[in-house]
């Protein structure tokens, strides 16, 4: 028994038809829309490739590109099918194509329900990404000398100007890594020769931070060295105190901003997705009603329209059948071509 009958007589036929032609031209634009979000995330994710430690973290964009050309070309193609689906003579091109057609939609429409699926999942990936990402960029902030690193001076104070962030975790990240360059260092200061004698690993540390840390919402000069050294500093307490400086670490606020942005594009890929899912039904109803015309010389004679030919379970037994039949039609040409060469060889 078929399912979800629906009886149509011309007039439905003609309405659907043109109902879903106008729907598919909407859906090139929502094809349009998907391609550009995907297109500007992955110039977003660009502009920080230097803080990001792989690319792991375009699959979305690069997803939502690809999915916005695809949705572009079906659609034009199903609003064409649409349109000469009210001329019997150039409906009748169609005919052999239009279950193949459908079979690639339902495909499509799986594909962007996944892809809409990955803008909500991959908060964990990126935030790896992210937080091995800065650690690097932070190693590397006082190479301006090194050729391929002096930019990242520039990168990461932008960033934490930008995103009003400061360190990988925290400000107390810049504590444990030089970020002063050698070059500005006095080797003759007994201050610097102690200071590095103190670090096993013959490193100049300070309770300090770069200027970008700085927040300039306080009313108080910024305080960026001997952070945690309370007498150098007048009526000032650094446990007690709130520090003049951006408290969140920048893998929190790039990880913020990248999840608000990519919940932003799942969610309108989601709608884009229902309404490619009822175009993608309509087309089978407009198909089906279409084929159950008895006579095509008396277009005006009423057909029965449905969505499954049967019920959901002897649906999906038939086509486990089918694959099943598949699968034993290839073992039976291979059995075959290895008969074949069998005699060759001796």
């Amino acid at each position: 028994m078929a399912l979800l009958k629906v009886k149509f007589d011309q007039k439905k036929r003609v309405k659907l038809a043109q109902g879903l032609w106008l729907m598919n031209w909407f859906s090139v634009l929502a094809g349009i829309i998907i391609f550009s979000l995907g297109l500007f995330l992955k110039i977003e994710l660009r502009k920080r490739s230097d803080v990001m430690n792989n690319s792991e973290s375009h699959f979305v964009p690069n997803s939502l590109i690809g999915m916005g050309v695809l949705s572009c070309v079906f659609n034009s193609l199903a609003g064409k099918i649409c349109y000469d689906a009210l001329d019997p003579a150039k409906y009748a091109r169609w005919k052999p194509w239009l279950k193949p057609y459908l079979a690639i939609c339902v495909l499509f429409n799986i594909i962007l329900f996944l892809v809409a699926l990955c803008c909500f999942l991959l908060r964990g990936s990126l935030e790896n990404t992210l937080s091995q990402g800065l650690k690097n960029g932070m190693k590397y902030y006082r190479d301006t000398d090194t050729p391929g690193r002096c930019f990242m001076k520039k990168t990461i104070d932008m960033l934490q100007i930008e995103f009003k962030c400061c360190g990988n975790n925290g400000f107390r990240d810049w504590f444990e890594i030089q970020w002063i360059s050698n070059r500005y260092l006095d080797f003759s200061s007994k201050e610097v020769k102690d200071r590095i004698k103190s670090n096993v690993d013959g490193r100049y540390l300070v309770d300090g931070v770069p200027f970008s840390c700085c927040n300039p919402s306080s009313p108080r000069p910024c305080i960026q060295y001997q952070i945690t050294n309370n007498s150098a500093h007048y009526s000032y307490d650094h446990q007690t105190e709130e520090l003049n400086l951006w408290v969140r670490g920048c893998r929190a606020a790039l990880l913020s901003y990248y999840s608000n942005l990519m919940n932003s594009m799942g969610i309108v890929t989601l709608l884009i997705w229902l309404f490619e899912v009822t175009i993608t039904i309509g087309l089978r109803y407009l198909q089906t009603s279409l084929d159950g015309v008895s006579n095509p010389e008396e277009p005006e004679s009423e057909s029965e329209g449905w969505l499954l030919e049967k019920s959901v379970p002897e649906t999906w037994k038939a086509f486990l059948e089918s694959v099943k039949k598949l699968g034993k039609g290839n073992q039976v040409e291979a059995e075959g071509a290895d008969a074949g060469q069998a005699p060759e060889a001796s």
